[in-house]
């Protein structure tokens, strides 16, 4: 196959739909995209599952499932009455970058009995954004403990809900004691444009931190 436009002649579905611009390293096959992980982490109802699919150029992979009462003794849903769902296993969705720079941003779940997969999660991941919430900071710390343990690069994102007392990222960076060269940013997960710079930052910082 010639080029992305020909493969619909051979009944085959173009990658791109005919009337969206290709990218640069679509028409030059010699420019392949860099394609990289990370993933997004932090505690229950934070604000994972809504951050993945805000940025997500393809419909994301969700694994959403209803909240039983298994979780009634463990999932303090005082900031979030009106969650229903949780991640019980990952979020998945995918950007393109910089015209030739993909990533592929997978979601853990957020819930104490899940961690397990963390581990499967992170493996080959160039970095991780931890994203917090100020009315419950110490929800982020199993979070913040694990990528130090790891030695995994990560930011910090404090996603900001309605209702929700401001504070400057410093604050935050002194209330959770967060060394001075890590990131730590203020976003809103429903916004695209909040989340692609937070992406920015953590690709740069996950460079800066990478040894050559």
């Amino acid at each position: 196959m010639d080029s992305v436009v020909s493969d619909a002649a051979h009944g085959v579905s173009p990658l791109v739909a005919e009337d969206e611009p290709l990218l640069p390293w679509q028409k030059d096959r010699t420019r392949a995209p860099v394609a990289t992980k990370i993933v997004v982490a932090g505690g229950f109802g934070v604000g994972k599952t809504t951050l993945v699919s805000t940025v997500s150029e393809i419909t994301p992979l969700e694994t959403e499932a209803l909240m039983t009462e298994a979780s009634e003794e463990h999932d303090d849903l005082t900031a979030t009455p009106d969650k229903v769902t949780t991640t019980v296993a990952m979020d998945f969705g995918r950007i393109t970058l910089d015209d030739d720079l993909v990533l592929y941003v997978f979601g853990t779940p957020g819930q104490q009995r899940f961690w397990f997969m963390w581990d499967d999660l992170v493996r080959g991941a160039i970095g991780a954004v931890v994203l917090a919430d100020t009315r419950r900071l110490k929800d982020c710390w199993p979070a913040l403990d694990y990528f130090e343990s790891c030695g995994l690069p990560y930011v910090v994102a404090v996603n900001h809900f309605d209702g929700s007392e401001e504070f400057e990222p410093e604050d935050v960076r002194e209330a959770l004691t967060i060394p001075a060269h890590i990131p730590v940013m203020i976003m809103d997960a429903r916004r695209r444009i909040s989340v692609i710079e937070t992406l920015l930052s953590l690709v740069g910082h996950a460079l800066d931190e990478t040894p050559e």
